[in-house]
Order: C-alpha cells, then sequence, then structure tokens
C-alpha cells in the first residue's frame, strides 16, 4: 500500500513542490487550496484541485480504465501506455515510467526508509507516505465525503468510501464469485480459499493471513496501546479502533442496512448484519461442517474440538475458550455486576446473565422445539427438552453404567446408591 501510494503521488508532488519559487521569480501573486493551502498561478485552478479532497476522479484512461481526478492527470497518466515503461528494476525486473518511481521501488528491496517522523521516529521510504502518517499525530483530515460528511487523512480512503453510498464494488473474487469495494480486501478474502497465512509472529510463531492483523497481535506480547481517544483517554492498538471507538461518543453510525435500516459503526459489522437477513454462513468447520456467519465464531467453536483455551486467570489460573467469558470469570472475584436491569434493577456480573434474567419479566421464549414447537427462554431448557424426543441419554453412571437424559437425574442417583 506504502509503494502504490508514493507511484500515485509521484507526478503530483514533483510539480507541485516548485511552483511558489516559479511564482515568486516571474512576480505572479498565487492562488491557494483553502483545504490544504497549496499554492496555484491561475485563479481556477484551486477549484478543480479540491477535486482530490472530494474524492472525485471522474475522468477515466479508456485503455486500462484507471480514474483521475484532473483531466492533466490522466493526459500525463495516457503517456505510459505510448511511451511504454523504460526503467527496469535490476532486481525483480518490474518497469517504471519514470526513473524518480523506480528510485523509490527499490527502496522495496533495500529496506531504505529515509523519511523519519519527528513524532513517534517511525520511518518511511516514501515522503508522500510521511506526510500521511503525520496525520494521525495532528488529526489532520483534509479530504470530505460531500455525502454524510466523514473526514479522511487519505484522498484514497475517501474514493473508497464512497462506494458505500454508491455500492460500487468493482473487485470480484475468481473462485466465489463475492465483490469487494478495495482490491487489497479482496486479495485478504482470497486467502479464506487458499488458506494462506504468510504472516508469521516471530514470538510464539502463530501466522495470520493480515499484516495488520500480525501487527496488532504482537501488542499482546509487549502490552503496547499506542492510540489513545482524545476524548476519553482509552488506549488502543490500532489507530482503526480509536476511529472506531470515537463513535461511541459522537453517535456517528455510518453504514446502514439497506433491509432494515439498521446502522452500525464498521462495515464488517454490516456484513455481519446483513447476513441475519439473507440466512448465509459462509465459514464451515472442517471437523464436523457446523456453519457461521463471522469467522470469530467459527474461530471460536472449534475450540470445542481441540481443547484450547488461550484465556487465563491471573488470580485462579483457570482457563477460557474466549475472552468475554474470562472478563464475566473475574468479575466472581472482583464482586462487580456492571450490568443492571433496567426493569428491577437486579445487577449481574454478565451481559448474558442480564438478557436471559430480562426474559422473567418480557415472557420472551426464542428456543423452539421443532418436533413438538414448545418454547423455552434458555438454549440449555430446549437441549434437555429434545431429549424427550430422542431417547438420548448422554449421562452415564460410572457405577451401575444406567444413564439419564439429565446430570441432575444422574446427581441424584448416585446420592440413593452410595446412601
Amino acid at each position: 500500500m506504502e509503494n502504490e501510494l508514493c507511484e500515485n503521488q509521484i507526478e503530483l508532488k514533483t510539480e507541485s513542490k516548485n511552483i511558489p519559487d516559479k511564482l515568486k521569480e516571474i512576480g505572479i501573486t498565487s492562488y491557494h487550496c483553502d483545504i490544504c493551502k497549496m499554492p496555484f498561478p491561475q485563479k481556477g485552478n484551486p477549484t478543480t484541485h479540491k477535486c482530490s479532497h472530494a474524492g472525485e476522479r471522474t475522468y477515466r484512461c479508456d485503455i486500462c480504465s484507471k480514474s483521475y481526478s484532473q483531466m492533466n492527470y490522466l493526459t500525463r497518466h495516457k503517456r505510459t501506455h505510448k511511451v511504454g515503461k523504460p526503467h527496469h528494476c535490476d532486481i525483480c525486473g518490474k518497469s517504471f515510467s519514470r526513473s524518480d518511481s523506480l528510485t523509490k521501488h527499490k527502496r522495496v528491496h533495500t529496506g531504505e526508509k529515509p523519511y523519519h517522523c519527528d513524532v513517534c521516529g517511525k520511518s518511511f521510504s516514501c515522503g508522500s507516505t510521511l506526510t500521511i502518517h503525520k496525520r494521525i499525530h495532528t488529526g489532520e483530515k483534509p479530504y470530505h465525503c460531500d455525502i454524510c460528511g466523514l473526514s479522511f487523512s487519505q484522498s484514497i480512503r475517501l474514493a473508497i468510501h464512497k462506494r458505500i453510498h454508491t455500492g460500487e464494488k468493482p473487485y470480484h473474487c475468481d473462485i466465489c464469485g463475492k465483490s469487494f469495494s478495495e482490491k487489497g480486501v479482496l486479495n485478504i478474502h482470497k486467502r479464506i480459499h487458499t488458506g494462506e497465512k504468510p504472516y508469521h509472529c516471530d514470538i510464539c510463531g502463530k501466522s495470520f493471513s493480515h499484516g495488520s492483523t500480525l501487527t496488532s497481535h504482537k501488542y499482546i506480547h509487549t502490552g503496547l496501546k499506542p492510540y489513545h481517544c482524545d476524548i476519553c483517554g482509552r488506549s488502543f492498538s490500532q489507530v482503526g479502533q480509536v476511529t472506531i471507538h470515537k463513535r461511541i461518543h459522537t453517535g456517528i453510525y455510518p453504514y446502514q442496512c439497506d433491509i432494515c435500516g439498521k446502522s452500525v459503526s464498521r462495515s464488517d459489522q454490516l456484513s455481519e448484519h446483513k447476513r441475519t437477513h439473507t440466512g448465509e454462513k459462509p465459514y464451515h468447520c472442517n471437523i464436523c461442517g457446523k456453519s457461521f456467519t463471522v469467522s470469530s465464531s467459527l474461530t471460536i467453536h472449534k475450540r470445542i474440538h481441540t481443547g484450547e483455551k488461550p484465556y487465563h486467570c491471573d488470580i485462579c489460573s483457570e482457563s477460557f475458550a474466549r475472552n468475554d467469558h474470562l472478563t464475566e470469570h473475574r468479575y466472581i472475584h472482583t464482586g462487580e455486576k456492571p450490568y443492571q436491569c433496567d426493569i428491577c434493577g437486579k445487577t449481574l456480573s454478565g451481559s448474558s446473565g442480564l438478557t436471559k434474567h430480562k426474559r422473567i419479566h418480557t415472557g420472551e421464549k426464542p428456543y423452539h422445539c421443532d418436533v413438538c414447537g414448545k418454547s423455552f427462554s434458555l438454549n440449555q431448557h430446549l437441549i434437555k427438552h429434545i431429549r424427550i424426543h430422542t431417547g438420548e441419554k448422554p449421562f452415564l453412571c460410572n457405577i451401575c453404567s444406567r444413564s439419564f437424559a439429565q446430570s441432575s437425574q444422574l446427581n441424584k442417583h448416585k446420592c440413593i446408591r452410595t446412601s
């Protein structure tokens, strides 16, 4: 992504950086963009330039379909088709139309990162990428969506965002036909089919399909949370988590379901939500065949088969398959009960416990027997009931080998035998 940004922006940067000096030489008053303050020699230039802030790419190449925000960028681009790409990398053979693009590309091989952030010290191979990175620290977001008002630190992110409104998904998976608004997301998606996980943690050896997931994972080992909410001070391991978290304070939920109208704060949440309408369950367990609507549910489910319990209580050493179960377990030690019933005021230590408790007041019974139609407020009650129909008795007495449909029946039986 960094190299792509460099190559896309190099032509603009090369020509624009000398504009102020040229104007001074000939004594012309310059016109400035009121968003990014870039100077221009003619009054109409800033108006045309502002299209880059709005994310508009109305000029399309009729040869390769690449889009641009200004006609002169398209004209310059078309020369690459006529002139070709005479500058070749002697390491990997990749070709470029400009020698400075080749110079920047070679840093991929050499690892050279000559541009350093004076705030956090992070280094980059491209100057324009450093400029974009600095906006993390300054909070600057000069590119604004004219439909919903959301702002972005990069013009490419605005262009991609606008596809939420237009519904455009130009990138298609040639295996399952699924479409995406971003090429990078398509590449990541394809790894679901291939099983490829090219990013490896050098501490614990765990592998990931996405580089940013590896970066976030490493913070588990280091405990580092470098990104902070400037409203409440909460810290996060990813800058994207801060953006999503801030929507709690602002109340902005930009992703809306076109079926039921529900709004959510993340695009992946919208995709997951829509599956409640379509019934789609694209994630399948390769052990038992059970299907799930989200990949995280499949990951948690597989631990039933593997017995893996990666979340450990640091007080009593009990382990759990899910992080939220560990969080709720810790309330046993602290005595904390943060979930309160708004009907009777009762407090509980877990959100799932509150949900179940509320059914006492509402009378809701969401679990239905598909044999006799009887309904239950708890899933475990439905499971016990179904055994009446199936005759299943999974609880076995290790003394006399007698079987029971419920564990409580087995415990009662054992008490009679021992007495």
